[in-house]
This record gives C-alpha cells, structure tokens and sequence, in this order.
C-alpha cells in the first residue's frame, strides 16, 4: 500500500478549509505508487487525487512539476490539473510535509498492451510533446547519459551478483553509448516514464499521462524510446516489432520525426534501457539494505531489452522501429 502518512478527519477538514473544494465526502488510500502518499478525495464539488509527497521526488522542484501540469492542461493536453488554494498556491503542506490536490482523471491503464494500445500510446506521447512545446521552466535530465558511468561505478559487484561478467558488459555498454550518443536533436519537455501504468485509455483511445515527477528537458526522441522499451517487449523479453513500428507511426501521425532523429532511434532506446537498467538496479540494493516492504522491480527486465538492443546495433537496428511514413 503507498500510504506511508496516515491523515486523521480533523487534520484533512483543516487542511481543505484552504481550498474552495467543499466539505469531504470520501477519502481513502491508493495502493499503486512506491514513493508519495496518494489518496482519492471526492468532496462536494467533485474527485480529486491527493499526494503528499513522501520521498524520490526534490520538494524544491515541486513548482516545476505542478506548473508543468498546469501548463499542460491550459494547452489542451488530458493530465492532472493541480488545484490552487485561496492564495492562489499549488503546493501546500499536510503534516509537514509538501502536498497538492489534482483533479481526477477518467480511464484505466492496460496491464498487457495491444499493438493498438501502443499506437495511441505513441500519438499521446506527440500530443503531450507539442502541448509541452514553449513551457518556460527548466529541470536538467539528472538521470540522463552523462549520469550513467558515474551512477553504475558503487553498482557493478551488485551487477555480477545478478550475472557473472554482467559488469564488464555494462561497461562496454556505457563507453560505445557514450561515444554514439547524439548532440544535436530536438529537444523540449519529455515525460521520461511514461510506463503503461502512468496511460489512461477510455474505449481504446488515449485518454490521459500521469506521474510527471520525473518530467526534464532532453531529446523528444529519446521519450518515445523510453515509451518503445516499456510497451514493447514481451514477456520473454523480445521486441514486438509490430507493437514497435505501430508506437511509432502513432507519434508520427501528430509529430513526424526528423531524419536525424530516425537514425538515431536505436541508440536512444539502446540507451534508455542502460538508464531504467541503472535505475532498478540502484533501487534493488538501497531496499535490501533498508528493508523496504515495497519491493523494487528486477533490473534484469531491462538487461535482456539492453541486449536486444545490444545486438541490434550495426546492422538493422532503424528497421527494428520502421521508417518514416509507417
């Protein structure tokens, strides 16, 4: 269950008094999340998600991503619109810790998706790049390529603890990313984790984006290769090259990519899945040691997308997601 703050009737009526929400009808926990505190709020005037926001996410770049989704809402796209109160404030506090309420979006995410599924996935993802387009705030990529060599140097005995020689193959991995990663691409605002649980879809439409909190600037492209890795892979960890080209041509069909961006689509998904590697495979050991009672996912998902990508390079790897017009 995500609820590590337990709030009492008398603290959350003191904590609405500030908003112009009505008096409190329903309030109770969500399980989904692993970091922040989440509550569905229905009141008088309405459904709302609480957060209160527990760890992983920096208070002081709170205003980022609650401007981000405000930003977006007043350009059209369906996220989370966060709600002010009487001050006019988004950010607010609830047993002392930083909390904000957004209104509640309709929908449901998709455990097992469809070759459909990802193609609206990939038309919502161009959606949500072009409403992004022109938001004046900025938060560097801190989990973006020039982090992964430093990240992974405390991570490699926790790496050949997984699979024996995974380390020097990792290794390998980070210096031929490091010298094909492009300089030069269209970049803006990019989600950065739009996994399948963070999607809404009514009827088989996209519906709506959630979970912004690790929203940055870096390549767009990059985005829909995060999107490729995490919506595209089977079970057995192959690539569903229909699944694939299908995401693709459903970003293309609001947002063609360039040919520079084209090209280097391999590489950026070959380097995504180097980055949510990292990033489990830190979480895996900092639980074990903690003892957390929420288990992290297995980073060796995403060792076995890091070797289809892996082997991928040199030779076919552009087809893998189809080409323009697809």
């Amino acid at each position: 269950m995500a609820v590590y703050t337990d709030i009492t009737d008398a603290e959350l009526e003191a904590f609405l008094s500030e908003f112009d929400l009505g008096a409190p009808l329903v309030f109770k926990g969500i399980a989904e999340g692993i970091q922040n505190s989440n509550f569905l709020l229905e009141t008088e005037r309405g459904r709302f998600i609480l957060t209160i926001y527990e760890r992983g996410v920096a208070h002081e770049e709170l205003p980022y991503f609650l401007n981000l989704l405000r930003w977006l809402a007043e350009h059209g796209f369906p996220s989370a619109t966060p709600v002010a109160d009487r001050h006019g404030q988004l950010l607010s506090s609830l047993r002392g810790k930083p909390a904000a309420i957004v209104g509640f979006l309709p929908g449901l995410s998709v455990r097992r998706p469809t070759v459909e599924h990802c193609r609206e996935a990939g038309r919502g993802l161009a959606w949500l790049h072009q409403a992004g387009a022109g938001y004046p705030g900025r938060r560097a990529n801190d989990l973006g390529q020039a982090a992964w060599a430093p990240m992974f140097e405390p991570l490699q005995a926790a790496a050949e603890g997984f699979k024996p020689g995974l380390a020097a193959t990792i290794k390998s991995d980070l210096e031929v990313l490091a010298r094909a990663w492009p300089k030069d691409l269209p970049s803006g605002v990019i989600h950065a984790d739009l996994f399948p649980d963070n999607v809404f879809f009514q009827n088989g439409v996209f519906a709506a984006a959630i979970d912004f909190y690790f929203a940055c600037d870096d390549f767009l492209a990059y985005d829909l290769a995060i999107c490729l890795n995490a919506w595209c892979f089977e079970p057995d960890g192959s690539l569903n090259v229909t699944a694939a080209r299908a995401m693709v041509a459903g970003y293309q069909s609001l947002r063609p990519l360039s040919a520079a961006e084209r090209e280097a689509l391999p590489v950026l998904a070959w380097g995504a899945a180097m980055r949510f590697f990292l990033s489990r495979l830190s979480d895996w050991g900092m639980a074990a040691a903690e003892g957390a009672f929420v288990r992290p996912k297995n980073p060796m998902e995403y060792e076995r997308k890091l070797a289809v990508h892996r082997a991928a390079q040199g030779g076919g790897g552009l087809m893998l997601f189809g080409e323009a017009g697809q």
